[in-house]
């Protein structure tokens, strides 16, 4: 690449990462850049990893641009490409053209895998991680991402809308231009306002449930009970055995007087614990003991044929009774 314009490019970037938004943003960003340097409508081609060959993204490296000092060569989904396409890219790599920027993006891309390395080795900017922000993060993510859309959403509203929505960050991004469009005012957006402009469309996950749970909240846990359709209650019993195992780790450090000892203690990291102090205070010992206690019986009467959402329920309400 021979203009002082484009010779700190790389000959290959991969945008890799679950979080969808960012890595849209990263292709966006280097599209916005290629195009400053010449008519990017003549001089880009695209391919989706579930479907294109890689002998045919390999000539599209190799193409010369036209009335420009480069060419753009997006492939989408480089994840799914199949074992012997990938390594027509990694062959490729091993000496890429020099007017042609390779752009790849994919939601998994195991660092062992050798397209990773072979991307990888290309330059130490040429990976891009595009992870998730952390389940707790999200909200104060989501509040960030609306001031783009010229709105502010309370705590709540953005805590409900991830609730609602899930953690696909475009889902969520789609659904703040929704309720920017919806609305007007300078006031924050409230959760009310939230929960009367967006639909569910994400389930609610077993560590929903079980945050609910350790806070010994009756009323909340039956109301999520409705909304996981595919999570059994032999899942469920599973996951609530293993906070109360929690819990009981909890009291015992903060017995010990090591309260920040849990994390170690458990082979957790501190984000994952940073309630069970708190969360631990809602029950007694001797209450967490007769629970874990009470589940194994749960547990070996649905597997004896008695009905296990009767039998679960039925638990759930006796350890959660105050």
């Amino acid at each position: 690449m021979a203009t002082n314009d484009n010779n700190d490019l790389l000959p290959a970037y991969l945008a890799v990462g679950e979080d969808a938004l960012k890595r849209e943003a990263v292709i966006a960003r280097l599209k916005a850049r290629l195009a400053k340097l010449g008519d990017m409508a003549f001089n880009s081609d695209e391919f989706d990893g579930e479907t294109a060959e890689g002998a045919d993204i390999a000539a599209a490296c190799n193409t010369m641009p036209f009335a420009s000092p480069v060419r753009l060569v997006y492939v989408r989904n480089v994840d799914k490409l199949k074992k012997a396409d990938a390594e027509e890219l990694i062959a490729y790599l091993k000496a890429p053209s020099d007017t042609t920027v390779l752009a790849c993006e994919g939601e998994k891309l195991a660092k062992n895998t050798r397209l990773y390395k072979a991307l990888a080795t290309v330059g130490p900017k040429a990976v891009i991680d595009c992870a998730p922000p952390k389940s707790w993060e999200l909200p104060k993510r989501v509040r960030a991402m609306a001031t783009g859309h010229g709105i502010v959403l309370t705590e709540g509203a953005a805590s409900a809308l991830v609730e609602l929505v899930g953690e696909n960050t475009v889902h969520l991004d789609n659904e703040l231009k929704k309720i920017a469009l919806a609305r007007s005012g300078s006031d924050a957006v409230s959760e009310r306002e939230v929960r009367a402009l967006v639909a569910r469309t994400s389930e609610v996950k077993p560590w929903d449930f079980t945050a609910a749970f350790a806070e010994r909240n009756l009323g909340k846990c039956l109301a999520l009970m409705d909304q996981m359709d595919s999570v059994s209650p032999h899942v469920l019993i599973a996951f609530c055995a293993t906070r109360l195992r929690e819990l009981m780790a909890a009291q015992s450090m903060a017995r010990r007087g090591n309260p920040r000892g849990l994390a170690k203690a458990l082979g957790a990291p501190d984000w994952r614990v940073k309630n069970h102090g708190a969360w631990a205070r809602n029950y007694r010992p001797d209450e967490l003991r007769r629970a874990l206690a009470s589940s194994r019986d749960a547990e070996q009467a649905m597997k004896s044929g008695a009905d296990a959402d009767e039998v679960f329920y039925r638990w759930l309400v006796e350890t959660l009774r105050r």
